[in-house]
């Protein structure tokens, strides 16, 4: 089995420690997760795609690496520094979409019908 997930490589052991130590803080990473999606949520077509990605983590059957990729992602669009900045109108979250849909493809049969159905129900919630 390989452990790319579709991205052509694996992750070295230098990204492996740094997507620890980013996320090392559970607690905060996903209030701050939450706290930016609701900020965003009703600007971006994808809030549902990142929910059922959140949701996902948090599964305890989800394999590790499907969450580190996951968690990957997410804080991607946690983090203030991006390719293309939000505040730029249409253009802004195109950067985060892409990571979001790179990451989702890559472990798509991971993300369970449970998994969205709960994501529905938190973005209503929003």
């Amino acid at each position: 089995m390989s452990d790319s997930f579709g991205f052509g490589q694996s992750f070295t052991r230098e990204e492996m420690a740094e997507i620890r130590k980013s996320l090392r803080d559970e607690a905060r990473f996903g209030s701050e997760f939450i706290g930016r999606l609701k900020r965003v949520a009703k600007r971006i077509p994808f809030a549902e795609d990142l929910l059922a990605a959140w949701v996902c983590t948090r599964d305890p059957s989800t394999p590790r690496r499907v969450k580190l990729t996951l968690l990957a992602a997410l804080g991607y669009f946690v983090l203030p520094l991006d390719a293309i900045p939000d505040v730029m109108p249409l253009l802004g979250f195109t950067d985060d979409a892409a990571v979001i849909a790179a990451a989702l493809a890559a472990v798509a049969g991971s993300i369970t019908q449970q998994h969205r159905d709960k994501a529905k129900e938190m973005l209503t919630d929003l």
